[in-house]
């Protein structure tokens, strides 16, 4: 389908309107629900403005607004700040403007649910984030592109640290040394090499084209190694952005922001910018025929090996490792955020996975993978918020029964958990399924980067399942060993045994019964227990000697033997257990609402992909940088 270009102000509308929003909610900071209104209001006129463009978009036309600023040369080597609403920019931008309308509405449940300070700030810094984050979907070029890129760390640097503790302000320092130096060094390094790169063919430009920069196919068959490298400097400078490893450890450090960030900025906007530039990188900078091009092979001669490697290897080989090796760390955190953000850094992997395979179904999948990690992850986020703000519970191991208590959010936790693990009827299955086509398609060893795909899947019903059983399937006073999950493997089937037979039983780490009395295991007070929990030698919520006893109606924390806790946390059953809630009562219809809201958009989105518009965007772009119709 031929690109019909437009001139339109819409694109710069949709980044300014939530920038305007940012005044308006600091002029309003005395009258809170004008300033929660101005947030509602610009989410839902941003997503109006974005959507007004959709059928344009899906029909051929691509709408561009030139601002008129240069950044640098002058006549046709010009490089200027514009913005343009293509197929890809639109998949990105139609995502986050729709979730930031629930995410508004949530946002404000959860922060008076906590009393929070600063709200005035927060509001005010999260609709500059979705201005940047949008700025980032229409970028016409690398340099609009990587100004819009440092903006939103730095918008989003006052979200990570809002706390203001000193685990905050560490976190905050960590995101941005990790995201605007380091990612940002690399970014404009690969920007620059391209811009030097194309203009020593005659045209140098860093303008995004369908199926990659013209110029730069030649320049690359001049220099070859220049063009590699800048390769990998993109792809690097959007990497840690994504979470890819070993740039990952920012974002299970920046879970201590509230949890309307971490779901909306950490597991749509920030993170999901990282994988929405290796897109750009890959389909529209270099063209996935240059990418996969012979001319730009890695020879292998100096290792002894006769034959050369695609330049996509290393990415898809470094995306393989990450899904897999998040998946596994994924497995031992207690702490359900922290589970989550190692989740994250898994899932953003399979669309850097998909997209490094070049395949036209893996292309195809890794796109559509971007909405449908968003909900399922959303969906999961939310629901860890609203279990923080109703019963300050944030570890899984003192979550037991407490499906009776909160069973919505628990409900669609298992929905959204079902989508990372890949499950019909869920999206994420239909994301991951054309995905492992494409690995199977392509020849060679990519079948090594199919069975990744499928070990991840598994690793994610590991971690997963348990928080989902632990939730509906035990009582606080009795819960299953999960060997698993708590190495070495071996356990008691039950470690909870009854207090009159623990004296004839042995514990799990094949201790006595006074061993394991003098261990307090965090779940239960050790004055009410009915039953004693039977640990093994290292339990991942293994206690610490210097946390204080429990005081009446009091439940503290035990320690984390891999440091995973804080000694000032409370949570867990209270005394006497869950008090049973019915679905509509458990918390606010402000957080209630977007959960089942996003959680029922994930189930859509797997059942009639069809019709959702955002397989139909995929189907496009793929089109439109392969010339491969996939159906």
């Amino acid at each position: 389908m031929t690109e019909h270009v437009v001139t339109d102000p819409r694109p710069l509308a949709a980044v300014l309107v939530s920038a305007a929003a940012v005044v308006l909610i600091v002029a309003s900071h005395r009258h809170p629900n004008v300033r929660e209104g101005w947030s509602v209001l610009a989410a839902v006129s941003k997503f109006a403005i974005v959507a007004s463009m959709l059928p344009g978009v899906l029909s051929g036309t691509v709408y561009e607004w030139h601002l008129g600023w240069t950044f640098v040369g002058g006549g046709d080597a010009a490089i200027e700040f514009a913005l343009r609403a293509d197929p890809l920019g639109m998949l990105f931008a139609t995502l986050a403007s729709f979730l930031w309308i629930f995410t508004a509405f949530y946002a404000t449940g959860y922060m008076r649910g906590l009393d929070e300070h600063s709200q005035t700030r927060f509001f005010a810094a999260f609709a500059a984030s979705l201005s940047t984050a949008v700025g980032i979907a229409f970028a016409a070029n690398l340099v609009t592109i990587f100004v819009f890129y440092e903006l939103l760390s730095l918008v989003t640097y006052p979200l990570v640290a809002h706390n203001e503790d000193r685990e905050a302000r560490v976190a905050g320092r960590k995101y941005l040394t990790y995201t605007f130096f380091g990612g940002g060094v690399f970014l404009l390094a690969g920007t620059v090499m391209v811009y030097w790169l194309t203009a020593g063919v005659g045209e140098p430009t860093v303008a995004f084209e369908a199926g990659g920069i013209g110029a730069l196919a030649a320049a690359a068959a001049a220099d070859p190694l220049a063009a590699r490298v800048a390769f990998y400097l993109l792809i690097a400078g959007f990497g840690v952005k994504a979470a890819v490893m070993p740039l990952h450890s920012w974002l299970a450090d920046a879970m201590v922001a509230p949890t309307p960030v971490s779901g909306l900025l950490h597991a749509v906007a920030v993170v999901k910018s990282g994988a929405f530039g290796v897109a750009r990188v890959i389909l529209e900078v270099y063209g996935v025929d240059l990418v996969g091009s012979s001319d730009l092979a890695i020879p292998l001669d100096a290792v002894g090996l006769p034959y050369e490697m695609g330049m996509n290897v290393p990415v898809a080989a470094v995306a393989a490792f990450t899904l897999v090796a998040a998946s596994i760390i994924a497995m031992r955190k207690d702490h359900l955020k922290r589970r989550l953000a190692y989740s994250t850094t898994a899932q953003l992997s399979y669309i850097v996975l998909g997209l490094s395979l070049l395949h036209p179904y893996a292309v195809l999948g890794a796109l559509f993978h971007i909405p449908a990690h968003a909900f399922g992850k959303l969906t999961l986020f939310f629901c860890a918020g609203a279990i923080h703000v109703e019963t300050h519970t944030d570890y899984i191991s003192e979550m037991a029964g407490i499906g009776k208590r909160m069973p919505l959010t628990m409900g669609a936790f298992a929905v959204g958990a079902a989508g990372m693990a890949g499950m019909p009827p869920v999206a994420g299955f239909v994301s991951k399924f054309y995905m492992l086509i494409g690995a199977g398609e392509v020849a060679g060893g990519y079948w090594l980067f199919a069975a990744a795909l499928l070990l991840s899947g598994l690793l994610n019903i590991a971690y997963f399942w348990p928080v989902v059983y632990t939730a509906f399937f035990e009582s606080e006073e009795r819960h299953d060993a999960k060997p698993l999950l708590e190495f070495p493997l071996g356990g008691e089937r039950e470690s909870y045994v009854a207090a009159d037979a623990a004296e004839e039983r042995v514990a799990a780490d094949g201790g006595d019964r006074e061993a394991s009395d003098d261990r307090d295991d965090g779940d239960r007070e050790a004055d009410e227990a009915a039953y004693e929990y039977a640990v093994d030698e290292y339990p991942s919520d293994h206690a610490d000697e210097s946390v204080p006893e429990a005081t009446a109606g009091e439940h503290v924390s035990a320690v984390d033997h891999h440091g995973d806790r804080d000694d000032a946390h409370t949570g867990g059953p209270p005394a006497g257990g869950w008090a049973r809630r019915s679905p509509l009562g458990e918390s606010t219809w402000l957080m209630l609402v977007p959960i089942a809201v996003i959680a029922t958009g994930a189930v859509v989105l797997g059942i009639v992909p069809d019709y959702a518009v955002f397989l139909e965007l995929a189907a496009r772009i793929v089109e439109t940088v392969t010339g491969v119709t996939v159906p």
